[in-house]
């Protein structure tokens, strides 16, 4: 569409430094169109306070809450725990949450006859194609603008002079200026000093973390917890029936104050450059690891090494933003059927930023003390030298054949 065709926009809106500057830049520059702000509710919890009077105030005619956070846990952080999927150590938490915020960013769309739908993500990063990715899938005629493709602001220094010169609220400083985001998942942090991969985090500075405490601050005693699953899906922690919502932001409480999940890595990012993050996911890394223990000894080895290899794809996928694509539904109806006997339950202690694996138990478990025993059993040890010779054949021809060759 031209731009002066576009009277009404729907953004993506989190309050944050680059949605807070695109309302009015929209207003600038796309004929004082009608600005519709939307944020998708996905655990981001005190960065929601005062949105609505901030958006309105920047220019936005109206704001739209939006509840995601039974279906984000439900629908798109349960495929990924069950399917074990795993981006280079990264958990996937801002991965995972962009296609539910785009369903419901188009829902409005629609609802409100918008002529186009924005967003705040730079042309360097993965979250602009996870966000149109999802709109083509559901509004496949729909515009995208995405001023970091259009404006001449080149920096976030130069985005706060901006917001200084139109008198916008930030809650950041130029000193606090790091590139963050938040949901019930986990939180990133990446620039400012994390941009050289030389510095260490300053886990330890007042207001760094947010979700954890560094594990050099965590209690000096373990704190031991119980969850169970049925059919791979977490059902109660600590004996109590819980949501898998409530789940997630119990094992935050839990994990953080014991200093689990702080990931530092240098990820390769979709648009091909190397990036360097900071993420907090301590429920997340719990249940990552509550579920892979679980699986230890409810699946066969063949279903489990497929799993594991099929795993990546999936990774890769939900980073790349093909969350709604046929693949990644295939995927996801594989992973159901070998989660049918992912049921029991996982007992863990958690130890200053350590996991350890405290019991695991299922009716379904393939393991057998039995025959494993180094004790006397009913596994006939004699048994296995015809495997070996049988096994071993193909070697054992290879050999004969290549020693009469070499004579």
């Amino acid at each position: 569409m031209k731009k002066e065709d576009i009277k009404k926009v729907v953004l993506a809106y989190s309050g944050g430094l680059d949605t807070s500057i695109i309302i009015p830049w929209l207003k600038e520059n796309y004929n004082n169109c009608e600005v519709i702000a939307v944020s998708g509710n996905v655990g981001q919890a005190d960065e929601l306070e005062g949105l609505e009077e901030k958006a309105l105030k920047t220019g936005a005619s109206k704001l739209y809450v939006l509840d995601l956070m039974d279906e984000y846990a439900d629908d798109f952080i349960l495929p990924c725990l069950k399917a074990g999927a795993v981006y280079e150590d990264y958990l996937l938490g801002t991965s995972h949450a962009r296609p539910v915020i785009a369903k419901g960013l188009v829902e409005v769309a629609l609802k409100e006859n918008a002529d186009a739908i924005c967003h705040g993500c730079t042309g360097k990063g993965n979250d602009q194609v996870r966000f149109e990715l999802a709109v083509k899938h559901f509004a496949p005629s729909m515009p995208v603008i995405a001023p970091w493709r259009e404006w001449d602001i080149k920096s976030r220094d130069e985005e706060i002079d901006y917001a200084e010169a139109h008198n916008i609220p930030l809650r950041i400083s130029r000193e606090t200026n790091y590139s963050k985001d938040k949901n019930m998942w986990h939180l990133s942090h990446e620039g400012l000093d994390l941009e050289d991969p030389g510095n260490e985090p300053q886990y330890e500075k007042p207001g760094f973390l947010e979700m954890c405490v560094s594990p050099f601050d965590a209690p000096d005693t373990p704190e031991v917890l119980e969850m169970e699953f049925e059919s791979g899906k977490p059902v109660s922690l600590n004996g109590k029936q819980m949501s898998m919502k409530e789940i997630i932001l119990e094992l935050n409480k839990i994990g953080g104050r014991n200093g689990i999940g702080l990931l530092d890595i240098v990820e390769n990012r979709l648009v091909g450059m190397k990036s360097r993050g900071i993420y907090e996911t301590p429920g997340g890394t719990i249940l990552y690891e509550a579920h892979k223990y679980l699986e230890t000894i409810t699946l066969d080895k063949m279903t489990a090494h497929k799993k594991e290899e099929l795993a990546l794809t999936f990774a890769e996928l939900v980073y790349n933003g093909q969350w709604f694509t046929p693949l990644r539904e295939a995927l996801s109806a594989f992973v159901d059927k070998t989660q049918e006997k992912v049921t029991g339950k996982v007992k863990l202690k958690l130890y200053k930023g350590n996991i350890i694996k405290a019991g695991v138990w299922s009716p379904y478990s393939l393991y057998s003390e039995d025959l494993a025993s180094f004790g006397e059993s009913d596994y006939d040890q004699t048994d296995s030298k015809g495997f070996i010779n049988l096994y071993g054949l193909p070697i054992q021809v290879q050999a004969l054949v290549d020693s009469k060759n070499k004579k």
